[in-house]
């Protein structure tokens, strides 16, 4: 069976170094790391390096259901690309692009098969627009 690739990508006005510690960083991590305001990250752990590992708890704000996304990094190229393997064997690339005064971040994943393609990458999207906002809202 052919793997499906969903791309959701978005432009941060901010410095690749910034955008960087703000994707990688706990203490950021959990700030922005929802796809609606219902949902939460709790909590949030990274060791960002080559068979590193992460997990993220991401929960409904009102208890009702809670998961780990988490997985293993693969490769992790500085201010530029970051690849990981999600726990289910998932892969999943992260480009990182300074244009001009804003950086590009490109967020390519394989689609799991209980939801729809436009699900997934509704999710996906929302998580990443919570990231561009919370650069772009903190010093």
């Amino acid at each position: 069976m052919e793997k499906t690739i969903i791309t959701v990508e978005v432009l941060v006005a901010a410095p690749v170094v910034k955008v960087w510690e703000y994707w990688t960083d706990p203490a950021h991590i959990i700030q922005w790391n929802n796809a609606s305001d219902d949902w939460h990250t709790p909590r949030a752990t990274n060791d960002l390096h080559v068979g590193g590992k992460f997990n993220y708890r991401m929960e409904a704000k009102d208890g009702s259901f809670g998961f780990d996304f988490e997985g293993t990094y693969t490769v992790v190229d500085l201010y530029q690309k970051i690849e990981y393997n999600i726990i289910d064997g998932r892969e999943v690339k992260i480009n990182f692009m300074q244009e001009g005064d804003l950086c590009k971040v490109v967020e390519s994943f394989e689609a799991e098969n209980q939801n729809s393609i436009e699900l997934q990458r509704g999710g996906w999207q929302a998580i990443i627009n919570n990231f561009k906002k919370h650069v772009e809202a903190t010093p």
